[in-house]
């Protein structure tokens, strides 16, 4: 018990005889976890509008002219047989004339009514794990072998695009992260060094006295960990407050979990543990 209280009062007394590098160790802290909330937050932000737009995402399939009536409910069947295929909607040359007046406003096929030249075709919704590139690809392999399947559309190349995009923003987080960790690291690291430096001749004579080094260090690791709790949460707390004094119209900003968020800051203070230590190594 006399080594806990030893320990926490050295540690108080840190923070009060080196307000000046504990304050700017706080705000270099805060300022590059603040960074990575904000890379963080547009990352599930852009995630989520992603996800938006992958739910509106369909595969239309364009039957064959010469494909008699007769045999539509046989492609269907086919269709809905399909791994990955969660609903599908048949349009007829009706329906397909119908969506085109709502669409500009007047019947461009007046006067065509036994010559409508409008596809009849399948809407096929699929299910959200199937939605990557590579199973839709393997779904319109599929299609296609269906009899009377003349065409099938979706939106492939933007999907391409976006996943080629959303790989490129997850590699730059990773650098970005690995960053920011090494800079903290070794920002706090020296902070709690040169913190060490003003106590040199104190530890000199504890070691004489028998006193162990990691003994003599913890009250560093224990600084080395609350400033890294408190910066990580500090950064969380300015980009909420932000959040709620702007408005964005366009979109809504979507923040981790709340779960995701402790383990962050959690993580801040191992962070802050293992610069501690390094800190120690000269004592």
């Amino acid at each position: 018990m006399i080594r806990v209280l030893y320990i926490l009062k050295e540690f108080s007394r840190n923070l009060y005889r080196n307000p000046g590098t504990a304050f700017s160790s706080f705000l270099s802290l805060t300022l590059l976890f603040l960074l990575f909330d904000l890379f963080w937050v547009a990352t599930e932000t852009s995630e989520g509008f992603y996800e938006n737009l992958l739910s509106d995402m369909r595969m239309e399939i364009y039957v064959r002219e010469d494909m008699p009536d007769s045999l539509i409910d046989i492609m269907e069947f086919n269709l809905n047989q399909i791994d990955g295929v969660s609903a599908i909607k048949y349009v007829s040359k009706e329906d397909a004339r119908n969506e085109l007046i709502r669409m500009v406003g007047i019947d461009l096929l007046a006067g065509y009514e036994t010559t409508n030249p409008l596809p009849r075709s399948f809407i096929l919704t699929i299910v959200p794990d199937k939605l990557t590139s590579k199973d839709l690809n393997d779904i319109d392999a599929h299609i296609v072998s269906i009899d009377g399947v003349e065409q099938v559309y979706y939106s492939q190349h933007w999907l391409g695009k976006v996943e080629s995009a959303r790989k490129i923003i997850f590699q730059i987080g990773m650098v970005l992260g690995g960053l920011i960790f090494l800079t903290a690291l070794i920002s706090s690291a020296n902070n709690l060094r040169f913190m060490t430096r003003f106590r040199a001749v104190g530890f000199h004579q504890m070691r004489l006295l028998g006193a162990g080094k990691l003994f003599m260090g913890f009250p560093f690791i224990i600084e080395g960990m609350f400033l890294g709790v408190i910066s990580s949460v500090a950064g969380w707390g300015i980009l909420y407050y932000g959040s709620q004094k702007i408005e964005f119209n366009q979109f809504e900003l979507i923040f981790p979990s709340l779960d995701n968020i402790i383990l962050f800051c959690v993580g801040a203070g191992l962070l802050g543990i293992i610069s501690g230590y390094l800190g120690l190594r000269k004592l």
